[in-house]
């Protein structure tokens, strides 16, 4: 009898999937900005350069283009990483699927601005409007996880958090594939081609209102209990779901007195030191590891190399992207996150010394442009399969549940800074030390390794209840230190 209340507590609902697939369309968001700068670089660039000429009445220098271009690039990041320390505020007063929904403005003001950069001959605005939609990247690449992982089957979590992953990488296909010379990519059309991430904008907010809030979120942070079951009743499409009331119950219990913990409490309460040190490097040594280089200027490092068809070339990156993601999901609920993390940070490490070896070779060896390739295409293979899709949501898994949005907007933000890093810096530090910029992230990613055998714990099939046990964070921190703690108000307004 037990057993088959708790298939039936676990059984994946039509609601629970329509939940997910509605939430992750800001993901497509996030990718298809991601992947749409790529292959139109030059003619962009030829923009910039006529925007030059107008204002200016001379050519812009190789090394003004470089940086300016670096800056178009990096400043999606930039924006990002701002926004992530925003995410606690948003998520634990207005609720995780509302603050999902609001964030579509940003999204939907960059559009106007990015759209309308050459027809004011402004390259400011083309800067400006990528900046703000970095706002919404930082804020929904942090609220869709938390919000998949709390509305999840504990036994599925992973593999659901995952199609968060999949979604950003399907968006930067669908980006890719726009931004070919022979789609929109052109110099009449690029404008018209960054709008087209208002479609998935629109759809989510047409959907999204008709999904459950997180159950967790109404049970223990606003303790409207009988709100926070019946939601969680329809997300599992039956009414014997006491199972995990039972368990949210001794969380909220554990937490009635605490209140939402800070920013400074991450670094400075001591159980809560070991798991943000984790999520710190598993994040930083995946936005190091050279991924977001080659994703940003595949095509250029392609057409560089003398490999025919470039940006088609560029389009296998995006394809092996997906699959490996789809792989991922089959393989994380079975395999458990640890073993792909290590899987994947090895993969990558090798990779990049094979670029290395390539590029350094190939103006003896013309065969080594085909090396280049495989490379690249391993590379995103090994990220995509472990460190890519478990970096955006391990943090949700390491910490309670008053933890957990503060947690994930300092590691979002940390994340998003790391990525600003790579973009704004690589093709500076390509032109300084060649190819040997990769020998860098081989390195990253060798300790991360060594960081993740050593300190990173399983968390697969595991309650938060049992994380936050592991590291004592309900005992001294929100047990015996409660009498030194004021009563955590329930937000109001919702």
């Amino acid at each position: 009898m037990k057993e088959q209340t708790l298939k039936t507590q676990n059984e994946v609902t039509w609601t629970l999937i329509c939940s997910v697939f509605s939430s992750v369309l800001g993901s497509v968001q996030v990718g298809f900005h991601t992947g749409n700068i790529n292959s139109p670089q030059m003619i962009i660039e030829a923009f910039f350069n006529v925007t030059w000429m107008l204002r200016y009445g001379e050519r812009m220098s190789p090394h003004m283009l470089t940086l300016l271009w670096s800056l178009t690039v990096s400043i999606l990041a930039l924006g990002a990483t701002i926004s992530s320390f925003f995410v606690a505020m948003l998520a634990n007063h207005f609720g995780r699927r509302k603050s999902i929904l609001m964030i579509n403005l940003f999204s939907l003001f960059a559009v106007v601005l990015m759209s309308a950069s050459k027809m004011a001959n402004y390259i400011e605005l083309l800067i400006v409007g990528r900046f703000v939609m970095g706002l919404f990247c930082g804020l929904a690449m942090t609220l869709i996880p938390l919000y998949i992982q709390e509305v999840a089957p504990t036994h599925l979590r992973g593999a659901f958090s995952t199609m968060n992953q999949l979604s950003y990488a399907m968006g930067i296909f669908i980006g890719q594939v726009v931004s070919l010379e022979s789609v929109l990519g052109t110099d009449k059309w690029w404008p018209f081609m960054l709008t087209m991430s208002i479609v998935p904008a629109i759809l989510q907010m047409l959907t999204l209102p008709f999904c459950p809030e997180s159950p967790r979120y109404l049970f223990i942070n606003c303790q409207r209990e009988q709100e926070g079951v019946q939601e969680l009743q329809r997300l599992r499409g039956t009414p014997d779901v006491w199972g995990e009331v039972g368990e949210m119950k001794e969380e909220a219990a554990q937490l009635l007195d605490a209140p939402e913990v800070t920013l400074c409490q991450l670094f400075t309460l001591p159980s809560y030191k070991r798991p943000i040190v984790i999520t710190f490097v598993i994040n930083c040594s995946t936005q190091l590891s050279g991924f977001n280089a080659l994703i940003n200027y595949s095509t250029k490092i392609f057409l560089g190399a003398g490999v025919p068809h470039a940006q088609l070339t560029t389009l296998g990156v995006g394809i092996v992207n997906i699959l490996s993601i789809i792989m991922s999901v089959l393989l994380v609920e079975k395999t458990g996150r640890r073993t792909l993390l290590l899987i994947g940070q090895l993969t990558m490490a090798f990779c990049n010394i094979l670029l290395v070896i390539s590029v350094a070779t190939m103006a003896g060896l013309e065969w080594m442009k085909y090396v280049l390739v495989f490379g690249i295409f391993l590379f995103v293979w090994a990220f995509e399969l472990g460190p890519g899709p478990i970096a955006w949501y391990i943090t949700a898994e390491l910490f309670s549940q008053v933890a957990r949005p503060a947690a994930m907007g300092v590691t979002s933000s940390w994340t998003w800074f790391n990525k600003f890093l790579v973009a704004m810096l690589y093709e500076s530090m390509r032109d300084l030390i060649g190819p040997y910029v990769f020998l860098i992230f081989a390195s990253v990613l060798l300790g991360a390794a060594l960081y993740t055998w050593f300190q990173v714990p399983e968390t697969k099939g595991r309650t938060f209840k049992d994380v936050a046990a592991e590291f004592h964070q309900a005992d001294p921190i929100l047990m015996n230190n409660t009498n030194k703690l004021e009563p955590r108000q329930a937000p109001r307004g919702h």
